[in-house]
């Protein structure tokens, strides 16, 4: 097994490379050396069905890996029911979208903790991602895997710790690991290869190693304030060293066996900056 690499998205070049229409993604990733792309539905699910299995059906052509990003208004902590509720229906959408594309991981945001405690909107949030994967096993979608992701900023639920939480609910559920969000919630947490290693050890010992070798993961450089995450950047401009470093991440999968879904988040570079990180990557196994 090993790592595979893409962007989220399109990037700025997608287009100015001469080619037009997500179902052309997965012909111009390949032409880079890429096997990964992530479907973006932050501001709902809007592709179809029959779209969606065309585009399936050219990832498998150019072996592709898929994954969709759930809408970013997903808010399984809600004061109101009503939002927790829809929440669980966009987590469906989201489910059946990938699924006929031919992929199995959708990507999750856990909400805010606005006028809570952190242990009562995880406690909040714990329950309605409950009803979430009885509802994708009601659909016969039990083989569709959601990734809680961690968040970059503070006051959102996402810590490494929330997102253990919310995957030992259910053992088929991976944690999407963002390197980039746990840096700016921490102010520059990840700085060494032992600060990195953690996550590592976290996930093994919380979740066992099956899960450890294929965890899904978000990466970028990320400008960071006091309150957490502020934009993203590129490899290029992160001037002031923001980070977090791929070096090391690179390093420990190697280390431990790990084999993940890499997802560059970059702003514009995203495939760009997934070659780099492919690269280094491999450079790790010489």
């Amino acid at each position: 097994m090993t790592a595979k690499f893409g962007p989220a998205g399109t990037p700025n070049d997608f287009e100015a490379s001469g080619y037009k229409g997500t179902l052309q993604m997965p012909e111009y990733l390949a032409g880079l050396g890429l096997s990964a792309f992530e479907y973006q539905c932050g501001r709902g699910v809007n592709i179809g069905r029959e779209k969606a299995a065309a585009l399936g059906e050219k990832a498998r052509e150019h072996e592709i890996a898929l994954s969709v990003h759930a809408p970013y208004f997903i808010s399984l902590s809600s004061k109101e029911e009503a939002k927790r509720e829809n929440s669980i229906n966009y987590i469906l959408q989201s489910a059946r979208a990938v699924d006929a594309m031919g992929g199995t991981r959708i990507v999750v945001h856990s909400g805010s903790c606005s006028g809570f405690t952190r242990e009562q909107a995880l406690e909040l949030a714990l329950a309605t991602m409950k009803k979430a994967v009885e509802a994708l096993d009601a659909e016969d979608l039990s083989h569709i895997r959601i990734c809680p992701e961690t968040m970059g900023k503070i006051g959102q639920l996402g810590t490494l710790e929330e997102v253990m939480k919310l995957c030992e609910l259910d053992e088929r559920m991976l944690p999407c690991i963002d390197f980039g969000h746990l840096n700016a919630r921490t102010h520059g947490g990840l700085k060494t290869k032992e600060d990195f290693e953690q996550v590592f050890l976290t996930i093994r010992d919380r979740l066992g190693e099956s899960r450890l070798r294929e965890f899904h993961s978000h990466f970028s450089k990320i400008e960071y304030t006091e309150g957490g995450e502020k934009r993203h950047l590129t490899f290029e401009t992160d001037d002031a060293g923001y980070g977090p470093d791929f070096e090391p991440v690179a390093e420990l999968c190697y280390q431990y066996g790990c084999a993940p879904v890499f997802i560059c988040e970059s702003a514009g570079t995203q495939a760009k900056d997934a070659l780099e990180m492919q690269r280094i990557y491999r450079a790790c196994a010489e």
